[in-house]
């Protein structure tokens, strides 16, 4: 069976991710993509890569009927089309932040608010590793933003088997790439400006703060970094627990059991090789995970080390994954690609 699928907002570096799946998925076919400022024009006008996709951009407002609608559009335009969205398609899946929250205050805390808060606990959040189940029959998904997914995937295994509690101190540094900032970007995004630098950008109240908090029920203190690579979001989160001596064998067992049997995470021992530890580059290009943890006995540190390609597992390689399950297809479908390494960027 074949599913029709459109792509609002396509012509943006997330659009473009989400086409390239497309094009390779077995069971799709892409009926729409849209944008504002190239209507008219051909896909591989503004992504080469995808030149023999015979298919011209089209007006976001004229949405055709399918069965899938992916909107990678900027934040708080799906709010405000959601019914249009849903009138055009079965399945709506959001990749902007409007549906990830389920607090109503949160969005006027972290954003401008919410014009549609009835929805927000209809959406379900798109990370499979942690909502599977509900994702079976979701027909709204608001997949998780990139800096939130790599840190919750470090961290969800420690709180599900209460090895971290809410009461324990955890700080999350996160570096990422310059395509995080999208292709409209700001004059600090762009490459002659950006590179060789380590910057911090968002020391503190990052809006994937709310993400994480509302996913673990704990507060994480979170500072997010701007480094010279192009796909990656790198986490290494500090965590000192109050109740207990860390346990080596005891941690490995929760990430065993809470990831045996996921397609895309992948779990370092940290023994070897010239990676030890996990590094974006090896993950670029694909939806998979890596996660590795080291104990510091002397001062009772759990350091856990977890890294995505942002653009993939943190966006458009979430929603296909998200999607794949709420239309019951094997979960891998569209997503089996290797990594670039050692030629690929970041």
């Amino acid at each position: 069976m074949t599913f029709s699928a459109s792509v609002i907002g396509a012509s943006g570096f997330t659009g473009g991710e989400l086409l390239r799946l497309l094009t390779d998925h077995p069971q799709f076919e892409i009926k729409q993509a849209t944008s504002r400022k190239y209507s008219g024009r051909s896909i591989g006008y503004t992504h080469p890569n995808l030149r023999d996709l015979k298919l011209k951009y089209s007006s976001p407002e004229e949405l055709e009927s399918v069965d899938v609608l992916f909107a990678a559009t900027p934040h708080g335009v799906s709010m405000s089309r959601i019914d249009d969205f849903s009138e055009a398609s079965d399945i709506v899946v959001d990749l902007s932040a409007d549906f990830r929250l389920k607090d109503p205050q949160k969005y006027d805390q972290y954003y401008d608010g919410h014009s549609c808060p009835e929805l927000l606990e209809k959406a379900v959040y798109g990370l499979p590793e942690i909502h599977r189940e509900h994702l079976r029959s979701a027909k709204l998904i608001a997949c998780g933003g990139c800096n939130s997914t790599v840190t919750l995937l470090g961290l969800y295994p420690l709180f599900k088997t209460g090895i971290i509690t809410p009461k324990d101190t955890i700080v999350a540094d996160i570096k990422v790439g310059s395509s995080e900032g999208g292709a409209s970007g700001s004059t600090s995004s762009h490459h002659a400006i950006r590179s060789g630098i380590v910057r911090p950008y968002a020391p503190t109240g990052h809006r994937h703060e709310a993400e994480i908090e509302q996913e673990l029920g704990a507060n994480v203190a979170f500072t997010v970094h701007a480094v010279d690579m192009i796909r990656g979001a790198s986490a290494t989160c500090h965590i000192f627990p109050t109740k207990q001596n860390l346990d080596k064998p005891m941690i490995w067992q929760a990430y065993r059991n809470s990831y045996q049997n996921e397609p895309f995470v992948n779990l370092l021992s940290g023994a070897g090789g010239n990676y030890r530890y996990p590094e974006p580059k090896v993950v670029a290009g694909t939806n998979n995970v890596e996660i590795a943890f080291e104990i510091d006995e002397r001062n009772n540190r759990l350091v856990v080390f977890s890294v995505i390609d942002n653009m993939m597992k943190g966006s458009a390689g979430q929603a296909i994954h998200a999607t794949n399950i709420a239309l019951g297809l094997d979960e891998t479908l569209g997503l089996s690609y290797r990594s670039l390494h050692p030629t690929g960027s970041p």
